[in-house]
């Protein structure tokens, strides 16, 4: 990713890209073409091989094996070992991309993401005119596996953040973990980690006739347990070698780690790709304990469940008290005419150039609770748009020149009451710029929340007067 890449665009592929190679467990050569897609398309693999050309979406709910790598499948169609790509693709950026393929499953080539990355820089990554909408995980969500030994967990953060640790009671890989702390960092740290397997698993997996796209440069094998000539003969073979050694640090000679901790960053990547599937991109931070394939789908298809619960809530506002107000009660005064009883914003807590957040403690003190509703206190509607307008104003003098204003209502449309508010409660109050302000008109929309509700929403314009 550049300096100039913005975070807050969808992007996809500036050109066709294409690659080929083997499937791992097929052992099948297939050709795969990238390429760009429309805004909100996502990554959508197409079998251009069968009849009709299926199309799978990258979805956690398609996902029909996780044995050995992530599976797809619909529409008839079926493609294995996505996770890679996928990785590659959300590591460098790409929000929106189709992935042909003439085969049952991605091609390996060296184990890792990097030759996918190639062939998106190759490509280039370009942006596109629309927002790109994160999801941002605001309570943390866990899954455990008590048999596998597996703890996922996902916390709020501001970025897209993932630690692994990985334990497999192995003398030779002991306890590793990684760390990726942006997405920027994901070409050169972990795009190059191939991925690895055990010994006693690739026998197992020979025995049972497959990998047979399995190369020995293809992943990293692990030998924790003492091999006789008569395997290493065998295993010599079947990756059609003279001869396979196993080096003093537990590893066959096939390669070269390229990171000391490289399986903890494969497992990194894997999280990437798998977590892909949930379909939305989400901040916050994963530490994940001993994850898998089948873990991590399990993991996403949770995150995505709650997104989906709780997607309406997705820009609520969070109101921290011990958080210094960007606005006190006091220069709140300095900015609006109003005094009390009529002042109904206590503090301004959030304040940009588009929007403003206001808070206002309803308290059963409040001059109108003593003749609206007596015995059965609701705060007057009419009020709480008054106290939106008040919000609003603050947002809407702080844009203009020097010199006192007044804002005064022009219209109020689409305005819903949808929860009563009552003493005790916190109004957030949250006013959005709808367009630049012209002329001294002002279009908002407005919104206040109690808690995670929403209770009352409006589109408020007001004219901007200066003050002679």
């Amino acid at each position: 990713m550049d300096a100039n890449f913005n975070p807050d665009k969808q992007h996809t592929l500036a050109s066709v890209t294409s690659i080929s190679g083997t499937g791992l467990h097929t052992g099948i050569t297939v050709d795969m073409t990238l390429k760009p897609a429309t805004p909100g398309f996502g990554f959508q693999f197409q079998r251009i091989d069968l009849p009709g050309q299926p199309v799978i979406k990258a979805d956690c709910d398609l996902v029909t094996d996780t044995s050995r790598g992530t599976t797809l499948e619909d529409n008839g169609g079926k493609v294995s070992t996505v996770e890679h790509i996928l990785a590659a693709l959300v590591g460098m950026g790409v929000d929106n991309c189709l992935i042909e393929i003439n085969g049952p499953e991605v091609p390996i080539i060296d184990g890792s993401s990097e030759p996918f990355v190639e062939i998106i820089e190759e490509a280039g990554v370009a942006e596109q005119d629309a927002a790109k909408v994160w999801y941002t995980i605001d309570s943390n969500i866990t899954h455990t596996d008590e048999k596998k030994r597996v703890e996922m967990v996902v916390m709020p953060a501001m970025e897209y953040k993932v630690t692994t640790l990985i334990d497999f009671n192995s003398p030779v890989l002991g306890t590793q973990h990684a760390s990726l702390k942006t997405m920027r960092e994901f070409k050169s740290e972990i795009s190059p980690c191939r991925t690895f397997c055990f010994l006693h698993e690739l026998e197992m997996l020979l025995e049972h006739n497959l990998i047979k796209g399995g190369d020995i440069n293809n992943a990293i094998v692990v030998v924790d347990k003492p091999v006789t000539l008569e395997e290493m003969d065998r295993l010599a073979k079947a990756f059609k070698r003279d001869k396979i050694e196993i080096k003093s640090e537990g590893y066959l000679n096939n390669l070269e780690l390229r990171f000391p901790n490289e399986p903890a960053r494969h497992k990194l990547l894997d999280i990437i790709g798998d977590l892909a599937l949930i379909g939305f991109p989400i901040k916050g931070q994963i530490i994940a304990n001993r994850p898998g394939h089948s873990t991590n789908v399990e993991f996403a298809r949770k995150i995505k469940q709650y997104i989906k619960k709780n997607k309406h809530l997705k820009n609520t506002p969070v109101y921290d008290p011990n958080q210094a107000p960007v606005f006190t009660t006091t220069q709140i005064e300095k900015t609006l005419p109003h005094r009390f009883p009529f002042l109904l914003v206590d503090k301004i807590i959030e304040l940009t150039d588009k929007h403003i957040i206001g808070v206002k403690n309803v308290t059963f003190n409040e001059p109108f609770f003593v003749g609206h509703f007596p015995g059965n206190p609701v705060m007057p509607g009419v009020l709480q748009i008054e106290a939106l307008a008040q919000t609003g104003g603050i947002l809407c003098i702080n844009l203009m020149p020097e010199g006192q204003y007044d804002t005064y209502f022009i219209k109020i449309d689409n305005c819903k009451f949808k929860h009563k508010v009552i003493p005790g409660d916190t109004m957030l109050l949250k006013m959005e710029l709808i367009n630049p302000i012209r002329r001294g008109i002002c279009e908002m929309r407005g919104t206040v929340y109690v808690g995670n509700k929403i209770a009352t929403e409006a589109d408020l314009m007001a004219q901007l007067v200066k003050r002679s």
